[in-house]
């Protein structure tokens, strides 16, 4: 069985002079990127910069105002829908974010069940409901595996309700969850936020991991660690002049629909 990297390319980013605005003002502008397939690209800077909406934006997710910028070859905002189709959010709050009343095995489940029925082909659709079972338990496992998320430690196993999960565990659930889609690109927001140093740590030599075995990454973060390829630095610094502020990045974000 294929694991959850195999055939998977990383997308290449470029952007030069990329900037995004709201109903008030400039989320970001002027950020360039040049990351090759398989990078772990953070995305740095404090609370209010425009991060997530950057992050957002070479996602597919929110249309950017101004600048050039190509994810996989596909053209931003032109190809937005293509480049949503390559890419895959883990935490993201606002727009991806956990159920908590959900455990576990039910989001693992319906992620399963949602990517069978967006993306299989129909040879697979015509499987027998045996082997398309054990063909979704397969790609579980192997997610959970590349996101470092070990079910026994659990407290009820995959039982376990998402509310009650420690925060390192909550974000490698959502990194299993999108490696479930196979994408090109993995997106996490704040990740580094509320972690040890010790679970910080753990968080990016799990997205090393991921970038390591061959997909882009994009991680938000309030300091950029040793282990990324590439720091994108993103500041708040007063909404003077078309300059990006506070409030511009607050309303630019709002505006997004889901994700």
């Amino acid at each position: 069985m294929d694991s959850p990297h195999s055939e998977v390319t990383g997308a290449a980013i470029r952007a030069e002079g990329f900037g995004l605005k709201g109903p008030r003002g400039w989320a970001f502008r002027g950020v360039g990127i040049d990351a090759a397939p398989g990078s772990l690209v953070a995305v740095a800077g404090p609370s209010g910069s425009g991060r997530t909406c950057l992050l957002l934006a070479l996602t597919g997710r929110m249309k950017p105002a101004e600048g050039r910028a190509r994810v996989a070859g596909h053209q931003l905002p032109r190809k937005m829908a293509a480049v949503r189709r390559i890419s895959a959010l883990g935490h993201v709050p606002g727009v991806s974010e956990l159920d908590p009343a959900f455990t576990v095995a039910e989001h693992l489940r319906e992620r399963v069940m949602l990517q069978r029925r967006y993306d299989g082909s129909v040879r697979a659709l015509l499987r027998s409901p045996a082997r398309r079972r054990a063909e979704s338990r397969a790609r579980i496992d192997e997610a959970l595996a590349a996101a470092g998320l070990d079910l026994a430690s659990l407290p009820k196993r995959d039982h376990t309700s998402v509310r009650d999960l420690e925060r390192l565990e909550a974000l490698r659930l959502t990194v299993a969850l999108a490696l479930i889609q196979r994408p090109r690109l993995l997106a996490v927001d704040d990740t580094d936020l509320k972690l040890s140093d010790a679970e910080r740590a753990a968080a990016w030599a799990l997205l090393r991991s991921v970038a390591d075995a061959g997909t882009t990454v994009l991680a938000v973060c309030s300091e950029a660690p040793a282990e990324a390829d590439i720091t994108v630095v993103t500041t708040e610094v007063g909404a003077k002049d078309g300059a990006p502020n506070e409030e511009g990045a607050a309303d630019a974000f709002a505006t997004t629909g889901s994700a």
